[in-house]
């Protein structure tokens, strides 16, 4: 009897620690690269949503894109929504795998550099004699940005002027103010605001497209939580719960798509033109 009992409780210890250890949350911590202060908060809707799935997520704010670069890198963040590029230079560095991307209430999720310019400027076919001797002005470590710059033949050698803004956004607000000559900023954004700058055009744009904003997940994170992770993202488009439909209204999409290294293709290449390489520690000299 005395077996049979302690054998009895010893189960049900086990069924109690069991059901304990599945109850407990995944824990994460996700960079936002965020184009404007406070930008982390519209992710709130989407900590709650996932918070309903068992996974406890903490959504940091990085101030621009280096700095997101630097934290993930550093190990300190599990997972993060990044810009291609950043993204692009994780995969080559084996830091991370793509996971999802949101695609959005327009129907797209990719995008791609346009070149920008005073209305009267000639048109940019393709050449970085285009910029010689000209201020240029981008965001640091974007493909639509300092990445498709350094990607042109000879851009090292044009003796432009190169000068960095916070965001794609801040980049066209100094353009417009005479701050540079040029600006080469994601499609997406000046489709957006261009009506905000009457005295600007575009006059010319990169050929390929580019994921946009992917969830990319460390190597580090375990591969339960990341499956787990997937799993609630991917069902959020189809879900008609007020918690789903909270997160496409804040975020303005229709859902997430599975992506791979296969949708980087154009990114890869387009760094493998700027020189990018493993070893690459988020500067160009």
């Amino acid at each position: 009897m005395k077996a049979a009992g302690l054998m009895c409780i010893f189960f049900l210890l086990s069924a109690f620690v069991a059901v304990s250890h599945s109850a407990e949350a995944d824990q994460l911590k996700i960079v936002i690269m965020q184009d404007q202060s406070g930008a982390a908060q519209n992710y709130r809707p989407l900590a709650e949503y996932l918070k309903g799935k068992g996974i406890e997520v903490n959504f940091v704010g990085a101030p621009n894109y280096s700095a997101a670069a630097a934290m993930f890198a550093s190990g300190e963040a599990d997972a993060m929504f990044s810009g291609s590029g950043i993204a692009g230079a994780m995969l080559l560095k084996d830091l991370a795998v793509p996971l999802v991307r949101p695609i959005g209430k327009d129907g797209f999720s990719t995008y791609w550099a346009v070149v920008i310019a005073p209305k009267g400027s000639a048109r940019f076919a393709g050449s970085a004699e285009y910029f010689k001797g000209k201020k240029v002005i981008f965001t640091a470590l974007a493909s639509a940005g300092e990445f498709y710059f350094h990607s042109l033949v000879h851009a090292a050698s044009v003796n432009a002027i190169t000068l960095t803004a916070a965001s794609h956004g801040a980049a066209l607000d100094a353009l417009s103010r005479g701050s540079a000559d040029i600006a080469i900023v994601k499609n997406r954004v000046w489709d957006k605001t261009k009506e905000k700058y009457p005295n600007l055009i575009e006059v010319g744009a990169d050929k390929g497209e580019n994921p946009d904003n992917t969830l990319i997940v460390s190597h580090k994170t375990g591969p339960q939580t990341v499956s787990k992770l997937s799993a609630a993202l991917l069902a959020l488009k189809e879900d008609k719960s007020p918690q789903a439909e909270a997160v496409r209204t804040q975020l303005n999409i229709q859902g997430y798509i599975k992506t791979t290294k296969t949708d980087f293709a154009h990114t890869m290449e387009l760094l493998k033109k700027a020189g990018v390489t493993k070893a690459f520690n988020f500067t160009f000299k």
